[in-house]
This record gives C-alpha cells, sequence and structure tokens, in this order.
C-alpha cells in the first residue's frame, strides 16, 4: 500500500478576495448610480458623495483611534459599497448633517460595533436607514420628483407609488381604490424609472439598471439566484393572489417594480456576512424576506417594508445555517 501523504491547509487557492468581491458589487451599482444622477442631478450626487465619504471616514477613525488597528480597512472596498447602498435608500433632498449622522449609525454601530468587515449581524447600510427613519421620519419620507436636477433642498416633492398603493388599501373600497392606482405610472414606467411625480429612494427609481447589476453580478459569479429569485418571486406570487382575490391591492408587476424590493433582494439581503451559506438556507431566507414584505408593506406603519424585512431576517441568519448545515467535506450523499 502506499503512504498517504496529508499536507497543511489550505489545499486548493481561490481567487476570490474581499475586495475583488466588494468592487465587483461597486461596479454592478454603477448603472443605477448613473440613473439616478440623470433623474436627480445635483442632488444625487451631493448625497451619495456625503454618504460614501462619511463612511469611509467614520471606518477610518474608529479603526485607528478606537479599535487601535494597525490594518485600516479602508481600501478594501467595504466601506465605499456601504456608503453607496446608503446613499441609495435616502431621497435626494436630504440634509447633510443627517446623511452623516446615518453614516455613523451605518458604520459605527451596524459594523464596527460587532468587529468589523465579516463579523457584523445586520447589513450596516440598513442599519443607517433604520436609525434615520426613527430619527427623522419626516424628511426620511419626503421624495422629490425627478427632472431637477439643480434643485437640492428646495427640491418639490410628490406621492411615491408606495404610498398610493397603501393608500388604496386603506379606503377598503374598490372605486375610491382605483382613484389612487390610477395615479400610479404603469409598469413598463416603473420598470424604466419614468415616474415623475415621486420617485422615492435614489437608487430604488429604475429596476432596469438595478437588474442589469444582478447580471452583472451573476456572471462574475459574485452572487447565486437564490436570495434575488426567492425573494421576487414571493412577493409577485404574493401580490398576484391578493390582486385577483380583491383589486384593491396593486398588481405584481406594478408591486415588485416599485420602492426598495429590486434594491434591497439584489443588492442588501444578498451581503455576504449577514445572510446564510447554503442554497437551501438562502432560499428560506428569501421566501421569509418575500413575505415579510408583503405583510409590511400592505398592513404596516411604513408605506416601504423591504428594509425592516430584510433586518429581521438578518437576526434570523445563524439559526438557518444552524438548520441548514452545509455537507462536511468528504461526506457521501446519501
Amino acid at each position: 500500500m502506499g503512504k498517504l501523504i496529508v499536507s497543511l491547509s489550505p489545499h486548493a487557492h481561490g481567487t476570490d478576495t474581499v475586495e475583488k468581491n466588494m468592487y465587483g458589487v461597486i461596479i454592478a451599482l454603477m448603472p443605477a448610480l448613473l440613473v439616478s444622477f440623470y433623474f436627480f442631478g445635483i442632488g444625487s450626487a451631493i448625497v451619495c458623495a456625503t454618504s460614501v465619504a462619511a463612511c469611509v471616514f467614520f471606518e477610518w477613525a474608529i479603526n485607528k483611534f478606537m479599535l487601535k488597528n494597525e490594518r485600516n480597512t479602508i481600501c478594501d472596498g467595504s466601506a465605499i459599497l456601504t456608503g453607496l447602498l446608503l446613499g441609495f435608500n435616502l431621497p435626494s433632498n436630504l440634509p447633510i448633517w443627517i446623511i452623516i449622522i446615518g453614516a455613523l449609525f451605518a458604520i459605527g454601530v451596524g459594523k464596527m460595533t460587532y468587529g468589523g468587515l465579516g463579523n457584523n449581524l445586520f447589513n450596516p447600510a440598513l442599519v443607517g436607514r433604520a436609525a434615520l427613519l426613527v430619527a427623522f421620519p419626516a424628511q426620511m419620507t419626503t421624495w422629490p420628483k425627478i427632472g431637477q436636477h439643480w434643485a437640492y433642498l428646495d427640491a418639490e416633492t410628490g406621492a411615491t407609488p408606495l404610498s398610493l398603493m397603501q393608500q388604496a388599501i386603506k379606503t377598503g373600497d374598490i372605486n375610491k381604490a382605483q382613484e389612487y392606482l390610477d395615479q400610479i405610472p404603469s409598469a413598463l414606467d416603473l420598470f424604466l424609472g419614468n415616474h415623475p411625480d415621486g420617485a422615492g429612494a435614489m437608487g430604488e427609481i429604475c429596476a432596469f439598471a438595478l437588474l442589469l447589476g444582478l447580471a452583472y453580478m451573476l456572471w462574475k459569479k459574485i452572487i447565486t439566484w437564490h436570495i434575488p429569485v426567492s425573494i421576487i418571486g414571493t412577493v409577485f406570487i404574493l401580490a398576484a393572489i391578493m390582486h385577483v382575490a380583491n383589486p384593491i391591492y396593486a398588481d405584481p408587476f406594478s408591486v415588485i417594480f416599485s420602492g426598495g424590493l429590486m434594491l434591497g433582494a439584489i443588492f442588501m439581503a444578498t451581503d455576504y456576512v449577514t445572510s446564510p451559506m447554503t442554497g437551501k438556507g438562502q432560499l428560506i431566507y428569501g421566501v421569509a424576506i418575500g413575505v415579510l414584505t408583503v405583510v409590511i408593506r400592505n398592513w404596516g406603519a411604513y408605506p416601504e417594508g423591504m428594509s425592516f424585512a430584510i433586518l429581521i431576517m438578518n437576526a434570523f441568519t445563524p439559526l438557518i445555517n444552524n438548520y441548514v448545515k452545509p455537507k462536511r467535506f468528504g461526506e457521501v450523499a446519501k
């Protein structure tokens, strides 16, 4: 018999690195970023630049002065990505000082409190958004109309498709509800971002741009299909059932193309650290997020439920990982 030679791990080297994946996601966000500049102009540029700069600064400062880390992590792309995602979840007329507070919560509370990248329980950008939504509800739910390229703090605002959907549900009467539903742009207009009366957050305006980012990340194998497809599919099916049962609920295409569903499903629910490890676990996670999103959107206090649904399921990720464990290396499938 020949000798069995066992060498020290690692036995195989991959090409993936933290930096490569983080900058890959940032590249995937570029279509949505350019669309936000096109529709919101200077307001979008100010909000995104402030958010990214503040997140990078707070990560550098906390690492250097509080955690005393010799190696700073601001170049790995994670702080830049957090800043972009936080900015994408904000109105384009939000004052700079509020954006900075959101960045401090995102990095300081959502990320560095747990020990930095790889240790955080919740998605940092959503922690920042949730904190601002609780602290500044009026400013965080005032949405500028598109096309005001040189307007910032004085931008004219309007009702978003999600708020119109919620108003329709509250009427409880199909004839009254139809008055609100008729104000919602067509599914094609929502898909392309053509809804001038009240667009919502900057990064959620154009589903087509977000799907381009999804295609890029799937092509580069940065993420898998399990989470985005399970979330969007669950919301679509539930919205279709409710629309058929009672027309006061909007049609499923308008539902999935409105608000932050695409942004959350593609770019935030798929966060490596806060999502399950296995494909089966990711499907459970995605379906649960979809159900929670529908429940909060239709019967919650806020028109948008995506952020809270993701944060809730972030807390359940360790439990899902414990229930759906990956197969041990070398184990023979039954």
